[in-house]
């Protein structure tokens, strides 16, 4: 990346803020995203021409394709590798679904569920979950771990997975991984490319209404996954293979698409266009700048998340409230989420808010 490309990304995450209508300091992306002006308008303007009879199903491709390519440019990857949906947990059943009989899996303790109970589900068929602590996952592969089922970032304390530790333990062993990036995708780089199988939701950190989710898959694992939700927008031609047999399905990861919610890629599309816009890098250096910034507002060292998680007292609510900061409890903590539509100010805030309600350190990774 050039210089000028780093010094213009840093200068559009600095007046992103300008895109967004908050009431109050919004800390709360972690658990929905908040969406730009132009993601409102686009959505606004399709529901009207629903409304008077001028949508057409056809017209709804374009912010499906456009969200398809901005996030394979996020996450390094070709468009023919991202299939889209709705919802991690149908991904992740896909890749359940596709595990040999007696097959372990790997995951972490207090994982988010969507990427745990599709594989409980399989315990029929002689699958077993083991669970290590985050810390320990890259050590607790072995030859027969057959997959590791992993969030990028923890949702419930923003603690970020050891990627590189856990990529080359997998190497070794030929164990395949599965990544939520729920948590991760819009603030922190991930190389998709790196692992089997990725699997993220578009309503967090991606800006979308709820109802898009991505999915990528290595080229050479294509055909070896089942597409057992098949449909009629994994057609080779969705609007001309919409009819009958035989079965003849998208060639690349379109074969695992799911029928889009077209609504929410509406919106969608154009939240990814201010995310790429920016750039990846910029995204991250923004978030992880403003956690950082509020730590030392309250006294505590630099992490390495834009998710904060804090134990707090019980006043602590009432004065986030009166200062009108919008955060979130999770695990019996508060937990908050920095992410573009936040500023140096937005940190400041909430340090100034919760400094002294603290009961114990931070959970700083």
């Amino acid at each position: 990346m050039t210089s000028s490309a780093i010094i213009g990304g840093r200068a559009r995450a600095s007046a992103a803020h300008e895109h967004f209508d908050a009431e109050g300091v919004y800390l709360n992306t972690a658990s929905l995203g908040l969406p730009p002006r132009t993601a409102v308008g686009a959505l606004y303007d399709a529901l009207q021409g629903w409304q008077v009879g001028k949508a057409s199903p056809l017209d709804y491709d374009a912010p499906v394709n456009a969200s398809r390519a901005a996030y394979a440019q996020l996450v390094v990857v070709d468009p023919t590798e991202v299939a889209v949906g709705s919802q991690v947990s149908v991904f992740a059943g896909l890749v359940a679904a596709g595990l040999p009989d007696h097959s372990e899996v790997l995951t972490v303790p207090g994982e988010f569920t969507s990427i745990v109970f599709p594989f409980l589900a399989q315990v029929g068929r002689g699958i077993t979950v083991r669970e290590v602590p985050l810390e320990r996952l890259a050590d607790a592969v072995t030859a027969s771990t057959a997959l590791v089922s992993v969030s990028a970032v923890q949702s419930a304390d923003g603690r970020v997975a050891d990627l590189e530790a856990l990529e080359q333990a997998c190497a070794t062993t030929g164990t395949r991984i599965l990544l939520d990036t729920t948590q991760a995708v819009g603030w922190l780089p991930i190389d998709a490319g790196r692992f089997a199988y990725t699997t993220g939701g578009g309503y967090k950190w991606l800006l979308a209404p709820r109802g898009t989710a991505f999915f990528t898959v290595a080229p050479n694992l294509t055909h070896g996954l089942v597409p057992h939700s098949a449909g009629w927008y994994a057609g080779s031609d969705p609007w001309t293979s919409i009819y009958g047999s035989p079965l003849r399905l998208a060639e690349d990861a379109r074969r695992f698409d799911v029928s889009p919610a077209w609504h929410s890629w509406v919106g969608q599309a154009p939240a990814l266009e201010l995310l790429t816009g920016i750039g990846r890098h910029a995204l991250h250096e923004h978030a992880l700048g403003l956690a950082n910034r509020f730590l030392a507002g309250v006294g505590l060292p630099p992490g390495n998340t834009a998710i904060v998680s804090l134990a707090v007292d019980a006043q602590a609510a009432e004065r986030l409230t009166r200062d009108r900061i919008t955060a979130s409890t999770r695990a019996g903590r508060l937990r908050l989420a920095f992410h573009i539509s936040n500023t140096a100010d937005d940190a400041d805030r909430a340090a100034e808010a919760l400094r002294g309600h603290l009961t114990q350190p931070a959970s700083v990774p």
